[in-house]
Order: C-alpha cells, then structure tokens, then sequence
C-alpha cells in the first residue's frame, strides 16, 4: 500500500465520467441529446455505403483528435485509442482525481475493445497487398491491439496498478467496469479508469455483420432504423462510442473530498453456453447476471427503479432480454419498471455499448430522469414491458440497473446506486 494508509474496499464509487458518442463529443451534451430524443444515425459518410446490404451507422462525425492529443500521437494512434484518451481526459477533470508518486501504483486502468483497431487492419492488409511489406508502418501492431488504448491510457496518466483491456464483444464495456470495481474491492487499487471504446464503422465489419443478417436494412429510413423492441425490427444499426468511468473506493473519494456520483452497487456476470451468436430464448444467462447484481447490491425487485437494457433491436436479444426481466422481478413488478434502450438513438457501439450506457445509468440517478426508447410504433406480444417511449419520463431513481449481453453467450449487468454517506 502507499502512504495512503489501508483503506475500507467495501463500497466503490463513480467521480468522474468521459464520453465520445455519435450524438455528441462529452457526458452532458449527449445526455441532454438523449433525453431530446435526438436519433445519431444516418447513411454511413466514411466509406461509400452503396454496395452493402446495410448503409447506415451511428458515426462520430465531429470528433478531431488534435483537441486532445498531438497530432504526433494522434498519428500513431488508432481511432477507438483515440476515442478512450478524449474520454479520459474528460472523465479525470470531472473527478479531480490528480495522479502523482503519492498512488500512482495503486491507480489502475481497465479499458476493453470488442475489435480494436480493425480500420488499421483493414488499411495494413491493402498496403501489404498493394504496395508490399516494406511499406507498412512500424506502429501497425500496437495500433491493431485491443489493449493499447488502456496502455495509452496509463501512460498518458503516469497510472502505474492493474492495467489490462477485457473482450466480451458488446459485454466488454460493462464486464471492464465490474472488473474494475473488483480490483478496488479486493485492494489492488483505490482508483481504476474503467471502460470500453470502439471505432468499427468500417467496410469489413459493415459488410460481415451484414453477411450474418445482424444489420438493419432499412436504408431507406436510417433515423428510424433502430427500433428496440418494435415488432417490426430487423437488426441492430453497427455504432462507434467510448465512455471511461473514474472508480475510487468510498473512503479514497471522500477522504480527498471527490463529488461523488453514484456507487457501483452490484456486478453479474455469467455465460449462456447456448449459441456464438444467439441469446438463450429463455434468458437465462441474462436472468442470471442480473440477479447477481442485484444480490450483490442487497437489492429487491421493488428496488429497482430503471432498467437501461441491451436492447439491440434485433428480433432474439429483445425478445430473450423481456423474457429475463420478466423472471427476475416477476410479471407484475416487472410491467411497473421504466426500461428504455438507448441503442435507439446511438446504434450498437459494440464493445462500447455497456461503457456508455452505463454512464447514462449514473446520469439517470444524477438527473433524475430516463430517456426514452425511439422509433418504437408496433408493440410487440413478446416484449410487453414499459419501454419508455412518449419522450423522456422523470423517475428519481435510486437503483438501477444496465445490460450488456454479447456474442459467445457473454452476460454482465451492474447496478447503480445513488450514493449516501
């Protein structure tokens, strides 16, 4: 330990929170686009979208890396690395958390990528077959890796704990904030910069997610083509995100006198062990997690105020995820409970997605409302809950909780609790 002293690892808290999304560069201006019901999807503007099946995305279309990093370092970078050092740098101002010889070595870092640098990928194997070995950068590999950007991470910080990238396809961000708060608990660090960031808007993952039949097709219609649990949904619309959360231990945070923004209360994680691609139909892996969560944040059904869930919009994860909320709070409870998806609005950033729905989760208990879900017209028999679609609703919640379920069967939900002494 450093000359901080032992600590207590019983409770973890949030104090600070950085967000790169395609419906705004920062926390508070994609928050308050959320809660307008402002759709960040549209045909795709970074590669020439005629010949694929689906030819929309939720891009980032304002983002410049020079306003945080150098342009020296923004070469050698790869676009979700980039993406996660913007939220960072954001997410540290908010918390005030100053690193330096004090705990450098007890501040860990935990950021994850589904993919990572695939456009680098993608770009490297046109060069090798185009202009031959010779030519490709010596920054190749370290730009591909899925862990760079929490190697980045750390040493732009001088954050010397833990430090490794978790890959869960669209668990990652979510599972990296459990584990994280894990790491804290277990007094490996008193502080963790957690998360997940992606960047794969690009012709490869457009073109094999389409080959899977995962994407929607309603080209014609982009704004309205992610429609969480609609009856007339045809696939998730591919997305690019990052959100870095500041975990610290509750007596660290309150000992430096850190705005406390919510507590990690409980984190689920399980496996469906059923399908590479499809969820369990009866949720149960899903039901699973959830209820871990909620275990270990000593929650009863009548606590849970919010659901921010997965909700993909493709015809099994929504169906499979209404089915598993149904088992964990039950029927009646279940139907009482504000549930949104804000993929709606933001597309499926993949790895990102638990990252920064999670930071929509802390916003919810901080604000006191939950967005809604868009683009919902047609109910559906199989998902009959309270979905949150006549526009933003105030809540006041004090629990909530974020899905996150990915490919490989991967399950992680957390709680959210707003915090008191």
């Amino acid at each position: 330990m450093s000359s901080a002293g032992p600590l207590s690892r019983s409770r973890v808290v949030v104090t600070g929170m950085g967000a790169v999304t395609p419906l705004a560069v920062g926390v508070l201006p994609t928050w308050e686009a959320l809660l307008a019901g402002r759709n960040g999807i549209g045909r795709i503007q970074t590669f020439d979208p005629e010949p694929f099946a689906s030819q929309m995305a939720g891009e980032v279309l304002d983002f410049d890396p020079v306003d945080f990093i150098d342009r020296k370092q923004a070469n050698r970078t790869a676009r979700f690395t980039q993406f996660a050092l913007a939220s960072t740098l954001e997410a540290i101002e908010q918390s005030g958390l100053v690193i330096d010889d004090s705990n450098r070595d007890e501040v860990g870092v935990i950021v994850g990528s589904g993919i990572g640098g695939l456009k680098v990928t993608e770009d490297a194997t046109n060069t090798l077959q185009d202009r031959g070995p010779r030519r490709l950068s010596p920054f190749t590999v370290p730009m591909i890796l899925a862990d760079i950007a929490a190697g980045e991470i750390a040493m732009k910080l001088g954050a010397c704990g833990p430090n490794f990238a978790l890959i869960s396809a669209c668990a990652t961000g979510a599972h990296a904030i459990g584990e994280a708060a894990e790491i804290i608990r277990r007094g490996d660090a008193v502080a963790c910069l957690a998360g997940a960031s992606e960047a794969s808007v690009t012709p490869l993952a457009v073109g094999a997610f389409s080959a899977m039949r995962a994407l929607s097709q309603r080209n014609d219609d982009p704004e309205h083509a992610s429609r969480p649990f609609d009856k007339d949904r045809d696939g998730f619309v591919v997305a690019e995100a990052c959100g870095i959360l500041v975990l610290e231990d509750f007596d660290y945070a309150r000992r430096r006198g850190a705005r406390i923004l919510a507590e990690v209360a409980g984190y689920g994680a399980t496996a469906d062990a059923y399908h590479i691609t499809a969820p369990d139909p009866d949720g149960r892996g899903a039901r699973r997690a959830m209820q871990r969560a909620m275990e270990r944040a000593g929650a009863s059904p009548l606590e849970v105020d919010y659901i921010n869930a997965h909700g993909t919009s493709t015809g099994l994860n929504d169906a499979a995820e209404t089915a598993a909320i149904k088992q964990v709070l039950g029927e009646e409870r279940a139907r009482s409970v504000p549930i949104s998806s804000t993929k709606s609005m933001t597309g499926h950033s993949l790895g990102g997605a638990g990252a920064i729905e999670s930071i929509f989760s802390v916003m919810a208990l901080i604000d006191g409302r939950v967005p809604p879900t868009i683009n919902y017209r047609e109910p559906d028999p199989e998902c009959d809950l309270d979905y949150v679609t006549e526009g933003a609703r105030r809540v006041d919640p004090e629990l909530v909780l974020n899905n996150s379920f990915g490919f490989g069967g991967h399950n992680a939900c957390l709680a959210f609790r707003r915090c008191s002494d």
